[in-house]
């Protein structure tokens, strides 16, 4: 049974930083890909960055762009989420998702596995 679970969450002044860490157990090594989606209040749940397990590929929403960084550590199963300059629009819980064979790296529905969630506060 693959189990996801987030942690690095947090509250921050706006401009500060944070790192989210994924750890994934279950499997020796994944060959999907690991995703980041965020659900604010009162939001859709919507997609932040994905990364390719195997090559390393990364993938971003345009709001993030610049400002947050996916990356992994396959030795220790994980998948990380180095997050700066953050905005109070960044305010959310962050989820992160495996998924085999993703054809939309923004769609919830193809993400098979994920964690509960660790949340994240920017004030202003």
């Amino acid at each position: 049974q693959v189990q996801l679970v987030e942690s690095g969450g947090g509250s921050v002044q706006a401009g500060g930083s944070l790192r989210l860490s994924c750890a994934a157990s279950g499997y020796t090594r994944s060959m999907n890909s690991m995703g980041w989606f965020r659900q604010g209040p009162g939001k859709e749940r919507e997609w932040v960055a994905t990364i390719d397990r195997v090559g390393g590929s990364q993938y971003y929403e345009d709001s993030v762009k610049g400002r947050f960084t996916i990356s992994q550590d396959n030795a220790k199963n994980t998948v990380y989420l180095q997050m700066n300059s953050l905005k109070p629009e960044d305010t959310a819980m962050y989820y992160c998702a495996d998924g085999a064979m993703v054809a939309d790296r923004a769609a919830p529905y193809e993400y098979k596995y994920w964690g509960q969630g660790t949340q994240v506060t920017v004030s202003s």
